[in-house]
């Protein structure tokens, strides 16, 4: 058997390590520019079922919404992963490419397009869901030449289904 094949079966024996799910977060953005408002954020995002699995390694595709209180908004689509620790502990990482619209000039981040990245730390209760604390940060990754960036931090709770 190759190890594609061993990979497979085992993927498919492994069973749902990790549903789908809803995570609700909120928390503080810290903007980079001198001249921004820093804010309370509201995110939700969308974490499909993962499309491959290996040990304790899950991956999937996901979506997030960021609304800022002065109405600045960021969508992203992208890859979603998880790395479970022990006694329900896990880490939990994401890179979203996506859009970001500033509704003041202060909270300008260089343009539209922005990629978020999250790295955070949770644990899952008997049901499946769970809490976590993660940092984010957002950035135009230089495609324009003004990349002030912004960083939040967010308390999120995961409803699995």
């Amino acid at each position: 058997m190759n190890r594609l094949t061993a990979l497979a079966v085992a993927t498919c024996l492994a069973g749902p390590a990790a549903a789908q799910s809803v995570v609700v977060g909120i928390g503080y953005t810290d903007f980079g520019a001198s001249a921004a408002d820093d804010q309370a954020v509201f995110s939700l995002e969308y974490h499909h079922t993962p499309f491959y699995r290996a040990a304790r390694l899950a991956i999937g595709v996901g979506g997030a919404l960021s609304l800022h209180e002065d109405g600045g908004t960021d969508l992203g689509l992208g890859i979603v992963g998880t790395y479970d620790l022990e006694r329900n502990w896990f880490l939990e990482a994401s890179v979203m490419p996506g859009v970001y619209w500033e509704t003041g000039i202060g909270n300008d981040l260089g343009g539209e397009f922005q990629i978020r990245s999250l790295l955070g730390v949770g644990y899952t209760f008997e049901n499946d869901n769970s809490v976590s604390l993660a940092v984010t940060h957002i950035s135009n990754a230089g495609t324009n030449n003004f990349n002030p960036g912004a960083n939040s931090l967010l308390l999120r709770y995961s409803i699995a289904f």
